[in-house]
């Protein structure tokens, strides 16, 4: 069944117009100023109340950022919020000094008129996004978030290319954001979960297209806990990436997309249906709590006269491939949570998580750290999930192989790997970017709460 809150807040069909028009981007050729501020957004809907947000100008999502591979970024961020922040580019090798890490990678960008300037090349292309790395448990569940999509060179054929920012937000009865940011209970259980979904900032409720029409859907999941699990019904979507990285293009027939949190997929929509006709798309990772997303509608124009050729694999990114044979291997073991070995409460209050036993805070980002690597080494990471719960485990400044995940053997390219409870996944990379980079669980309230550590380069 549908959210009780989200089912009676779903009252909004305008949510139609949003979703068929891509968002206005912002090249290098159009403003390079993302202002942190206060405003008020319509999340549910006209009739509704609007909600009080934190937005990058004064959107939300934020401005949708699109450069082509190769391109250098700069991004002057000013901050009018009333609290410090930062912004980190999620599942981009850039600069250590880039990273927006308060206390590793920079200082926290002051509140109330703050300016720091982020400078970068792009190397990859692919599906990224960008969000705060300071306070992130409430910072992002205030709807601090956006898409930055980096175009390859020569893009595949397509008839529009979309992205869609899903998030939920817990909201009372009068739409206003629930204030309970990193309670126990959400930290020590699966985060904090919403009663509303929205998609690029609105309550979807039906996304047009034309018969016959071939669309690329870029997935990003901004949630601060919520793993999504999309099906397409009637449409048997091709995965042609995730995380940003091309894989072997494969048809999800009747399977759905699982985007875990700070995960991306990108899709390829071969739209077949009729005119006139209307397919749901159906969350159904929680299988107590499936809902309908929006319907995918179709107009009552012709179908375009061409036919549909499998997509041909996206050209790789100029990532090093790891040597497997002589690679460094270490196991990473991530504990704690209720129904779990939970650190002791009263040698580490309000700590609930930890990696290889030992929990660290979300505000204490300059430590030790866990692991010193070898520049240029190959390592192979075991990690291990001895938990109940959901963890996307994160890596900044690099990207990774999975080798294996669940005991079963994988070969594709991430920055985030979601890990199944009581299961273990094997990841492998060059650690060919110097600095102290974060690893962490992308389930901000596990992260805030002790399930994070540092990583040296060297």
């Amino acid at each position: 069944m549908i959210d009780r809150v989200r089912r009676r807040l779903l009252a909004a069909s305008a949510a139609g117009v949003a979703l068929a028009h891509a968002p206005a981007g912002l090249s290098k050729q159009a403003s390079k100023l993302l202002r942190l501020a206060a405003t008020r957004h319509a999340l549910v809907g006209p009739g509704n109340p609007d909600t009080a947000v934190w937005s990058y100008n004064g959107r939300v999502p934020g401005p949708e950022l699109r450069f082509k591979q190769g391109e250098r970024l700069r991004i002057e961020v000013e901050n009018v919020l009333g609290v410090d922040t930062t912004v980190h580019w999620h599942g981009v090798r850039l600069p250590n000094a880039m990273d927006g890490v308060p206390g590793v990678t920079q200082p926290p960008i002051a509140a109330n008129g703050g300016r720091f300037v982020y400078e970068f090349d792009l190397p990859d292309a692919g599906t990224f996004w960008y969000h705060p790395h300071l306070g992130s448990p409430e910072q992002v569940a205030r709807g601090l978030y956006g898409a930055l999509i980096v175009e390859e060179r020569k893009p595949p054929a397509v008839d529009r290319d979309l992205v869609w920012v899903l998030s939920d937000w817990r909201l009372d009865r009068e739409a206003r954001i629930v204030p309970d940011f990193v309670s126990p209970m959400d930290a020590s259980h699966a985060g904090r979960i919403g009663n509303t979904v929205t998609l690029n900032g609105v309550i979807p409720d039906a996304f047009e297209v034309r018969a016959g029409a071939c669309i690329r859907l870029r997935l990003v999941n901004a949630s601060n806990a919520r793993i999504y699990g999309l099906t397409f019904e009637g449409h048997a979507p091709w995965l042609i990436a995730f995380d940003g990285q091309p894989v072997e293009p494969r048809q999800l027939t009747g399977k759905p997309v699982v985007v875990g949190p700070a995960q991306r997929a990108d899709l390829i929509l071969d739209c077949r249906g009729e005119p006139g006709t209307s397919h749901r798309v159906v969350d159904g990772f929680y299988r107590q709590r499936a809902y309908e997303l929006l319907k995918i509608r179709y107009t009552d124009a012709r179908p375009l006269p061409k036919a549909f050729a499998p997509p041909p694999r996206l050209p790789a990114n100029p990532v090093a491939q790891p040597d497997l044979a002589g690679a460094e291997r270490s196991r990473i073991v991530f504990g704690g949570g209720m129904m779990g070995a939970m650190p002791s409460q009263r040698e580490h209050k309000g700590l609930f998580w930890t990696i290889n036993g030992r929990p660290v805070p979300e505000h204490v980002h300059h430590h030790e750290p866990l692991l010193t690597l070898a520049r240029g080494r190959s390592y192979l990471w075991e990690l291990v999930n001895e938990t109940s719960w959901h963890h996307p485990i994160h890596l900044h400044g690099h990207v990774f192989k999975v080798i294996s995940r669940g005991g079963k053997e994988a070969r594709e390219w991430g920055d985030t790997v979601l890990l199944d409870p009581k299961n273990r996944a094997e990841i492998a990379f060059v650690a060919d970017n110097p600095g102290d980079w974060m690893l962490h669980c992308h389930v901000l309230e596990h992260q805030a709460t002790g399930m994070m550590a540092l990583v040296r380069v060297a």
